[in-house]
């Protein structure tokens, strides 16, 4: 445990501190941001109106259009004048969403990373591989200060240049890999056409995130790479990773609640769920300076619980990310999120971990084919086998999810394969 007085703090005192830190964070919005003015005014309140931390639900949420809409400054609360870093998203659906940091913003950015290192077993010891993206992206950046805050060796090689990647794991000792779940299978599958044994590097953890992945894909990455694989969770809006990370225990990723609120809603209607329900996480920053966002919209589907965990932190753990509310697809009336078809394809074992759904439109109906990697093995099977493997597919999905689709399995390696976040879905309905 990096920071034992936070990370263990007794639950009313970490409740304290977060109203203290929301009371905080209310007045400097509504003192110096245009935008959250105009919602108090527009609902009637004042942040004194604010007496607890469940009045926190009287307030409209933000969404990312609020990003767009004030872009690139409007949602600073003080313009740049304390601005020190800016990250931004890569604006390919529209504008992009500018984010920035001050340096105590920083400062608490390195420090929740340094607690999520610390989880997945770094210490001043571990040199730390960041194959997350550098730039304006803020994966490798964010990733690359916690890491330098334990005192760990850091090697921040970026995306890309796999077979170079993984001669540097190996020559340089590497013992903590950070990249998203699908490149570190890009990287095993390398090592494999490298004939490099995972017992030949002194690799032992990896710190993956970026994307929605099942513990299914866990297992496969764990055996692949010998490794202890830990989730964490983050996205730019908020601060970046490090907001959410898994212990040792696994059971969950402890939300760092001295510097976040959490809510769980149902997306359609808004309201608040009970703890333990399955919706939509909505996140309060309570300690952002540059850009305090106020019940930010994630759009992520999880669930939260405030039960002990073994490990003795205190703050609540929010389950896997089980996908997207943006990334669902709706088949025929049923909601479909690809980490649960991850999950049945890794489930049944015959296939490699690379896989796509291709949505389309015939007539009035929406269509679905799951295209699946062969293994090479399986590749070189009789027809008989192939097509009983498509069949057993077939029937788990519409045993499990409800919805009949169409399976094709092609050849290794014919699936991309991704340096950053992978590309699951091609959804050509948005094509016509």
């Amino acid at each position: 445990m990096w920071n034992r007085n936070h990370e263990a703090m007794p639950r009313e005192k970490l409740a304290r501190l977060q109203f203290l830190r929301l009371k905080q964070t209310l007045e400097a919005v509504y003192q110096l941001v245009p935008h959250y003015q105009k919602i108090f005014r527009e609902i009637g309140a004042e942040p004194g109106d604010i007496r607890s931390l469940a009045d926190l639900a009287r307030l409209p949420f933000t969404i990312k259009d609020d990003l767009r809409n004030n872009y690139p400054y409007g949602l600073f609360t003080d313009g740049l004048n304390e601005v020190v870093r800016i990250h931004s998203s890569s604006g390919t659906t529209g504008l992009p969403t500018v984010v920035g940091y001050t340096r105590h913003d920083l400062e608490i950015w390195a420090e929740l990373m340094a607690r999520a290192l610390s989880g997945a077993g770094a210490v001043r010891d571990s040199v730390v591989h960041i194959a997350y993206g550098y730039g304006l992206f803020t994966g490798g950046l964010g990733v690359h200060y916690g890491a330098e805050k334990i005192g760990a060796t850091v090697v921040p090689i970026s995306g890309g240049q796999t077979r170079r990647q993984v001669r540097m794991m190996k020559d340089l000792g590497t013992t903590l890999l950070a990249c998203t779940p699908s490149y570190a299978l890009n990287i095993a599958e390398t090592m494999e056409e490298m004939q490099i044994d995972p017992g030949e590097l002194q690799l032992k953890s990896g710190l993956f995130g970026a994307e929605p992945w099942s513990d299914n894909m866990r297992r496969v990455i764990e055996k692949k790479l010998q490794i202890r694989a830990f989730d964490i969770y983050g996205l730019s809006e908020v601060m970046g990773p490090g907001v959410a990370y898994e212990c040792p225990a696994k059971e969950g990723l402890h939300l760092a609640e001295d510097h976040f609120i959490a809510e769980i809603i149902d997306p359609a209607s808004g309201e608040v769920l009970p703890e333990g329900a399955t919706g939509e996480l909505v996140i309060t920053t309570i300690t952002k300076e540059a850009l305090p966002v106020v019940r930010y919209r994630t759009h992520d589907i999880t669930s939260l619980t405030r039960e002990p965990c073994p490990c003795g932190r205190t703050h609540l753990r929010m389950a896997k990310v089980s996908g997207r509310t943006d990334d669902m697809l709706i088949i025929r009336g049923v909601n479909v999120f690809p980490s649960q078809v991850e999950s049945i394809l890794l489930n049944i074992g015959a296939t490699e971990p690379h896989y796509q759904l291709v949505v389309d439109r015939e007539g009035a109906l929406d269509t679905l084919e799951i295209r699946v990697e062969l293994t090479e093995q399986m590749f070189s099977d009789k027809v008989k086998g192939l097509e009983g493997l498509e069949k057993l597919i077939r029937d788990e999905i519409s045993n499990l999810l409800g919805i009949s689709t169409a399976v094709k399995l092609v050849e290794p390696k014919t699936i991309p394969r991704s340096e950053g976040k992978a590309e699951r879905v091609i959804d050509r309905r948005k094509l016509r």
